[in-house]
Protein backbone atom coordinates (compact mmCIF):
# COMPACT_ATOMS: atom_id res chain seq x y z
CA UNK A 1 0.00 0.00 0.00
CA UNK A 2 1.58 3.62 -1.20
CA UNK A 3 2.45 5.50 1.73
CA UNK A 4 1.66 8.99 2.20
CA UNK A 5 3.07 9.78 5.29
CA UNK A 6 4.76 13.35 5.04
CA UNK A 7 8.43 11.94 4.93
CA UNK A 8 7.82 9.98 2.34
CA UNK A 9 9.43 11.36 -0.89
CA UNK A 10 6.78 11.84 -3.63
CA UNK A 11 7.75 11.22 -7.44
CA UNK A 12 6.54 14.57 -9.16
CA UNK A 13 6.53 15.57 -13.10
CA UNK A 14 8.03 19.16 -13.42
CA UNK A 15 8.12 20.74 -16.53
CA UNK A 16 10.90 22.16 -18.45
CA UNK A 17 12.11 25.85 -17.39
CA UNK A 18 10.98 28.44 -16.94
CA UNK A 19 8.87 28.23 -13.83
CA UNK A 20 8.53 31.97 -13.00
CA UNK A 21 4.55 32.48 -13.00
CA UNK A 22 3.84 35.19 -15.25
CA UNK A 23 0.35 36.50 -17.11
CA UNK A 24 2.13 36.92 -20.15
CA UNK A 25 1.13 35.20 -23.39
CA UNK A 26 2.36 35.24 -27.18
CA UNK A 27 -0.89 37.38 -27.99
CA UNK A 28 -0.16 39.77 -25.04
CA UNK A 29 4.10 40.13 -26.21
CA UNK A 30 3.07 40.51 -29.81
CA UNK A 31 0.00 43.42 -28.93
CA UNK A 32 3.42 44.61 -27.63
CA UNK A 33 4.89 44.30 -30.64
CA UNK A 34 2.42 46.00 -32.98
CA UNK A 35 2.47 48.66 -30.49
CA UNK A 36 6.16 49.18 -30.73
CA UNK A 37 5.97 49.34 -34.47
CA UNK A 38 3.09 51.99 -34.48
CA UNK A 39 5.76 54.64 -34.95
CA UNK A 40 7.62 53.75 -37.77
CA UNK A 41 4.07 52.97 -39.62
CA UNK A 42 2.87 56.54 -38.75
CA UNK A 43 6.53 57.55 -40.40
CA UNK A 44 6.02 55.59 -43.04
CA UNK A 45 2.67 56.72 -44.21
CA UNK A 46 3.91 60.39 -43.78
CA UNK A 47 6.65 60.36 -45.97
CA UNK A 48 5.53 57.88 -48.94
CA UNK A 49 1.51 58.81 -48.45
CA UNK A 50 -1.07 56.08 -49.03
CA UNK A 51 0.80 53.58 -50.54
CA UNK A 52 2.82 53.20 -47.28
CA UNK A 53 -0.62 52.61 -45.44
CA UNK A 54 -2.22 50.30 -48.52
CA UNK A 55 0.99 48.01 -48.20
CA UNK A 56 0.80 48.10 -44.30
CA UNK A 57 -2.99 46.99 -44.23
CA UNK A 58 -2.62 44.82 -47.38
CA UNK A 59 -0.01 42.42 -46.16
CA UNK A 60 -1.42 42.19 -42.37
CA UNK A 61 -4.70 41.22 -43.95
CA UNK A 62 -3.23 38.65 -46.21
CA UNK A 63 -1.10 37.24 -43.46
CA UNK A 64 -4.18 36.44 -41.11
CA UNK A 65 -6.44 35.64 -43.99
CA UNK A 66 -3.47 33.07 -44.67
CA UNK A 67 -3.20 31.78 -41.56
CA UNK A 68 -7.05 30.73 -41.13
CA UNK A 69 -6.88 29.15 -44.12
CA UNK A 70 -3.88 27.19 -43.13
CA UNK A 71 -5.51 26.16 -40.02
CA UNK A 72 -8.21 25.46 -41.18
CA UNK A 73 -6.71 23.20 -44.31
CA UNK A 74 -5.03 21.31 -41.57
CA UNK A 75 -7.79 20.65 -39.12
CA UNK A 76 -5.47 22.87 -36.06
CA UNK A 77 -6.89 24.73 -33.80
CA UNK A 78 -7.08 28.78 -35.09
CA UNK A 79 -3.96 31.07 -33.94
CA UNK A 80 -4.81 34.24 -35.26
CA UNK A 81 -5.72 35.30 -32.38
CA UNK A 82 -2.45 34.83 -31.45
CA UNK A 83 -1.19 37.96 -33.34
CA UNK A 84 1.94 36.44 -34.47
CA UNK A 85 0.38 36.51 -38.25
CA UNK A 86 -0.61 40.22 -37.78
CA UNK A 87 3.07 41.48 -36.77
CA UNK A 88 4.60 39.53 -39.69
CA UNK A 89 2.25 41.03 -42.12
CA UNK A 90 3.70 44.31 -40.80
CA UNK A 91 7.21 43.44 -40.43
CA UNK A 92 7.02 42.21 -44.31
CA UNK A 93 5.65 45.55 -45.33
CA UNK A 94 8.44 47.68 -43.65
CA UNK A 95 10.85 45.70 -45.74
CA UNK A 96 8.96 46.53 -48.97
CA UNK A 97 9.65 49.41 -51.22
CA UNK A 98 6.88 52.26 -51.27
CA UNK A 99 5.46 51.88 -55.16
CA UNK A 100 5.92 47.98 -55.11
CA UNK A 101 2.91 46.63 -57.10
CA UNK A 102 -0.12 45.06 -54.16
CA UNK A 103 -0.08 41.41 -55.87
CA UNK A 104 4.30 40.88 -55.21
CA UNK A 105 2.94 42.05 -51.79
CA UNK A 106 0.20 39.52 -51.24
CA UNK A 107 2.53 36.93 -53.32
CA UNK A 108 5.15 37.57 -50.32
CA UNK A 109 2.86 37.60 -47.15
CA UNK A 110 1.31 34.16 -48.42
CA UNK A 111 4.58 32.80 -48.87
CA UNK A 112 5.66 34.39 -45.31
CA UNK A 113 2.57 32.30 -43.61
CA UNK A 114 1.98 29.55 -45.50
CA UNK A 115 5.59 27.96 -46.59
CA UNK A 116 7.91 29.65 -44.24
CA UNK A 117 5.37 29.26 -40.78
CA UNK A 118 2.54 26.67 -41.55
CA UNK A 119 4.03 24.30 -43.48
CA UNK A 120 7.17 24.03 -40.42
CA UNK A 121 4.21 23.53 -37.99
CA UNK A 122 3.18 27.08 -36.99
CA UNK A 123 4.13 29.72 -34.47
CA UNK A 124 7.86 28.29 -32.63
CA UNK A 125 8.54 25.66 -35.33
CA UNK A 126 9.91 28.14 -38.22
CA UNK A 127 13.73 27.89 -38.45
CA UNK A 128 13.68 31.19 -40.01
CA UNK A 129 12.26 34.47 -39.56
CA UNK A 130 9.17 34.08 -41.72
CA UNK A 131 9.15 38.08 -43.27
CA UNK A 132 12.97 38.11 -43.94
CA UNK A 133 12.57 34.78 -45.89
CA UNK A 134 9.85 36.40 -47.60
CA UNK A 135 11.50 39.48 -48.46
CA UNK A 136 14.62 37.49 -50.11
CA UNK A 137 11.72 35.08 -51.78
CA UNK A 138 10.64 38.77 -53.53
CA UNK A 139 14.38 39.95 -53.92
CA UNK A 140 15.50 37.30 -56.10
CA UNK A 141 11.34 36.67 -57.90
CA UNK A 142 11.49 40.38 -59.02
CA UNK A 143 14.91 42.10 -58.57
CA UNK A 144 13.98 45.12 -60.34
CA UNK A 145 10.90 45.81 -58.48
CA UNK A 146 12.25 45.36 -55.01
CA UNK A 147 14.82 47.86 -55.69
CA UNK A 148 13.03 50.78 -57.16
CA UNK A 149 13.26 53.30 -54.33
CA UNK A 150 11.12 56.74 -54.06
CA UNK A 151 11.28 60.13 -52.32
CA UNK A 152 9.66 61.13 -49.06
CA UNK A 153 7.10 63.04 -49.92
CA UNK A 154 6.79 61.85 -53.81
CA UNK A 155 3.08 61.88 -53.57
CA UNK A 156 2.70 64.92 -53.11
CA UNK A 157 4.01 66.10 -56.22
CA UNK A 158 0.84 64.45 -58.35
CA UNK A 159 3.44 62.51 -60.85
CA UNK A 160 4.28 59.27 -59.58
CA UNK A 161 6.10 58.20 -62.47
CA UNK A 162 9.34 56.49 -61.87
CA UNK A 163 11.07 58.71 -63.68
CA UNK A 164 10.33 61.74 -61.38
CA UNK A 165 10.11 59.46 -58.37
CA UNK A 166 12.98 57.12 -58.07
CA UNK A 167 15.94 57.89 -55.78
CA UNK A 168 19.52 56.36 -54.85
CA UNK A 169 19.49 54.89 -51.17
CA UNK A 170 22.15 56.09 -48.37
CA UNK A 171 23.42 52.35 -48.99
CA UNK A 172 23.51 52.39 -53.31
CA UNK A 173 25.19 56.30 -52.30
CA UNK A 174 27.62 54.60 -50.44
CA UNK A 175 28.91 51.92 -52.94
CA UNK A 176 29.20 54.82 -55.47
CA UNK A 177 31.68 56.46 -53.33
CA UNK A 178 29.85 59.02 -51.32
CA UNK A 179 26.84 59.57 -49.25
CA UNK A 180 24.87 62.96 -49.75
CA UNK A 181 22.23 62.17 -47.37
CA UNK A 182 22.73 64.67 -44.58
CA UNK A 183 22.93 63.00 -40.69
CA UNK A 184 19.72 64.55 -39.61
CA UNK A 185 17.65 63.06 -43.00
CA UNK A 186 19.38 59.85 -42.07
CA UNK A 187 18.03 60.00 -38.39
CA UNK A 188 14.60 60.96 -39.38
CA UNK A 189 13.96 59.42 -42.40
CA UNK A 190 14.39 61.70 -45.19
CA UNK A 191 15.58 59.52 -47.62
CA UNK A 192 14.98 56.57 -49.99
CA UNK A 193 14.14 53.01 -48.45
CA UNK A 194 11.95 50.41 -47.76
CA UNK A 195 8.81 51.84 -45.83
CA UNK A 196 9.60 50.57 -41.92
CA UNK A 197 13.37 51.05 -42.00
CA UNK A 198 14.24 54.86 -42.76
CA UNK A 199 13.44 56.38 -39.76
CA UNK A 200 15.84 55.22 -37.22
CA UNK A 201 14.16 57.94 -34.71
CA UNK A 202 10.34 56.28 -34.51
CA UNK A 203 12.62 52.26 -34.87
CA UNK A 204 14.45 53.98 -32.01
CA UNK A 205 11.35 54.85 -29.70
CA UNK A 206 9.84 51.53 -30.48
CA UNK A 207 13.09 49.87 -29.38
CA UNK A 208 12.66 51.46 -26.31
CA UNK A 209 9.04 50.96 -25.52
CA UNK A 210 9.78 46.90 -25.90
CA UNK A 211 12.82 47.31 -23.83
CA UNK A 212 10.93 48.82 -20.89
CA UNK A 213 8.39 46.49 -21.48
CA UNK A 214 10.72 43.61 -21.29
CA UNK A 215 9.69 41.72 -24.13
CA UNK A 216 13.03 41.92 -25.63
CA UNK A 217 16.71 42.37 -24.24
CA UNK A 218 19.27 44.89 -25.55
CA UNK A 219 22.03 41.97 -25.87
CA UNK A 220 20.78 41.33 -29.60
CA UNK A 221 21.00 45.18 -30.62
CA UNK A 222 23.92 46.23 -29.03
CA UNK A 223 25.46 43.67 -30.30
CA UNK A 224 24.19 43.66 -33.47
CA UNK A 225 25.02 47.51 -33.89
CA UNK A 226 28.06 47.55 -32.30
CA UNK A 227 29.92 45.00 -34.42
CA UNK A 228 28.41 47.27 -37.84
CA UNK A 229 29.66 50.13 -36.52
CA UNK A 230 33.27 49.11 -35.31
CA UNK A 231 33.91 47.24 -38.62
CA UNK A 232 32.89 50.60 -40.54
CA UNK A 233 34.78 52.32 -38.38
CA UNK A 234 37.67 49.41 -38.59
CA UNK A 235 36.94 49.53 -42.84
CA UNK A 236 37.98 53.44 -42.58
CA UNK A 237 33.80 54.35 -43.25
CA UNK A 238 31.32 56.63 -40.86
CA UNK A 239 29.75 53.92 -38.91
CA UNK A 240 26.66 56.11 -37.55
CA UNK A 241 26.38 56.45 -41.76
CA UNK A 242 26.44 52.61 -41.91
CA UNK A 243 24.11 52.19 -38.82
CA UNK A 244 21.44 54.59 -39.51
CA UNK A 245 21.10 53.60 -43.27
CA UNK A 246 19.39 50.20 -45.07
CA UNK A 247 17.78 48.10 -42.28
CA UNK A 248 20.19 47.52 -39.42
CA UNK A 249 17.70 49.43 -36.96
CA UNK A 250 14.93 47.65 -38.04
CA UNK A 251 16.37 44.46 -38.82
CA UNK A 252 18.54 44.59 -35.31
CA UNK A 253 15.53 45.41 -32.75
CA UNK A 254 12.55 43.88 -34.28
CA UNK A 255 13.67 40.83 -36.61
CA UNK A 256 17.29 39.44 -35.36
CA UNK A 257 14.82 39.46 -31.70
CA UNK A 258 12.15 37.29 -32.56
CA UNK A 259 11.75 34.77 -30.26
CA UNK A 260 11.32 31.68 -32.22
CA UNK A 261 14.37 32.17 -34.16
CA UNK A 262 17.34 33.68 -31.73
CA UNK A 263 19.15 32.04 -29.28
CA UNK A 264 17.72 31.91 -25.54
CA UNK A 265 21.27 32.49 -22.95
CA UNK A 266 22.65 36.14 -23.08
CA UNK A 267 26.11 34.66 -24.35
CA UNK A 268 24.08 32.89 -27.45
CA UNK A 269 22.43 36.54 -28.06
CA UNK A 270 25.53 38.00 -28.16
CA UNK A 271 27.31 35.94 -30.04
CA UNK A 272 24.23 35.73 -32.22
CA UNK A 273 24.19 39.60 -32.50
CA UNK A 274 27.57 39.65 -33.50
CA UNK A 275 27.52 37.47 -36.12
CA UNK A 276 24.29 39.63 -37.47
CA UNK A 277 26.75 42.54 -37.67
CA UNK A 278 29.82 40.70 -39.13
CA UNK A 279 27.43 38.96 -41.72
CA UNK A 280 25.87 42.31 -42.82
CA UNK A 281 29.08 44.15 -43.24
CA UNK A 282 30.97 41.41 -45.09
CA UNK A 283 27.69 41.76 -47.71
CA UNK A 284 28.27 45.57 -47.74
CA UNK A 285 32.22 45.70 -48.40
CA UNK A 286 32.26 43.01 -50.31
CA UNK A 287 29.17 41.72 -51.67
CA UNK A 288 27.47 42.71 -55.21
CA UNK A 289 24.48 43.78 -53.31
CA UNK A 290 24.73 47.26 -51.01
CA UNK A 291 22.62 45.50 -48.42
CA UNK A 292 23.14 42.48 -46.34
CA UNK A 293 20.67 42.03 -43.30
CA UNK A 294 18.32 39.98 -44.25
CA UNK A 295 20.60 37.22 -45.33
CA UNK A 296 22.49 38.28 -42.45
CA UNK A 297 19.81 37.04 -39.68
CA UNK A 298 18.18 34.21 -41.74
CA UNK A 299 21.93 32.66 -42.03
CA UNK A 300 22.19 33.15 -38.31
CA UNK A 301 18.62 31.91 -37.69
CA UNK A 302 19.97 28.82 -39.56
CA UNK A 303 22.80 28.83 -37.06
CA UNK A 304 20.87 29.45 -34.04
CA UNK A 305 20.74 25.66 -32.58
CA UNK A 306 24.40 25.39 -32.60
CA UNK A 307 25.21 28.98 -30.72
CA UNK A 308 22.66 27.63 -28.73
CA UNK A 309 24.60 24.87 -28.16
CA UNK A 310 28.29 25.82 -27.65
CA UNK A 311 26.71 28.56 -25.02
CA UNK A 312 24.13 26.97 -23.09
CA UNK A 313 25.75 27.09 -19.62
CA UNK A 314 26.18 23.70 -17.14
CA UNK A 315 23.48 22.79 -14.78
CA UNK A 316 23.99 23.57 -10.99
CA UNK A 317 25.97 20.26 -9.18
CA UNK A 318 26.44 18.83 -12.65
CA UNK A 319 29.70 16.81 -14.02
CA UNK A 320 31.02 19.25 -15.63
CA UNK A 321 30.67 22.23 -12.84
CA UNK A 322 32.08 20.06 -10.23
CA UNK A 323 35.31 19.35 -12.49
CA UNK A 324 35.79 23.08 -13.51
CA UNK A 325 35.25 22.91 -16.70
Amino acid sequence: MENNTPNTPQMLSVSSSPHRHSGENTAYIMQDVLIALVPAALMSVVYFGWRAAMLIVLCTATCVLTEYVCRRVMKRHQTISDFSAAVTGVLLAFNLPPTLNPVFAVLGSVFAIAVVKQMFGGIGMNFVNPALAARIFLLISFPSQMSSWSLPFFYLSGNASTDVVSTATPLAQMASGSVTTPMIDLFIGLHGGCLGETCALALLIGGMYLLLRKVITPHIPLAFIGTVAVIALIAGQNPITHVLSGGVMLGAIFMATDYTTCPVNKTGRVVYGIGCGILTMTIRLFGSLPEGVSYSIVLMNILTPHIETLTQSSPFGSEVQRSGK
